[in-house]
């Protein structure tokens, strides 16, 4: 059976599947909450640092990047 089945390729799929499926939307949630102004208990609304600011741009730009790598890999016809 194994002479029929790629396992580097099926490797290969099921680890682009995961990191593309499950990685992306889940940085863009990251980038969401890092925006998110937290409140405290007593309903004061605590400003947004410059750290979660950060945090949420480099989460919003690997969103993008991987979206503009895919656009362009697409438009190449789909060879690397």
């Amino acid at each position: 059976m194994s002479a029929f089945i790629e396992f580097d390729a099926l490797l290969a799929v099921v680890v682009a599947g995961i990191v593309l499926g499950a990685g992306l939307p889940t940085l863009f949630a990251l980038g969401v909450r890092a925006f998110t102004p937290q409140t405290t208990p007593s309903g004061d609304v605590v400003a947004i640092s410059v750290g979660r600011k950060a945090w949420g741009v480099v989460c919003f730009g690997v969103c993008i990047g991987a979206i503009v790598a895919g656009v362009l890999f697409l438009a190449a016809g789909g060879h690397a």
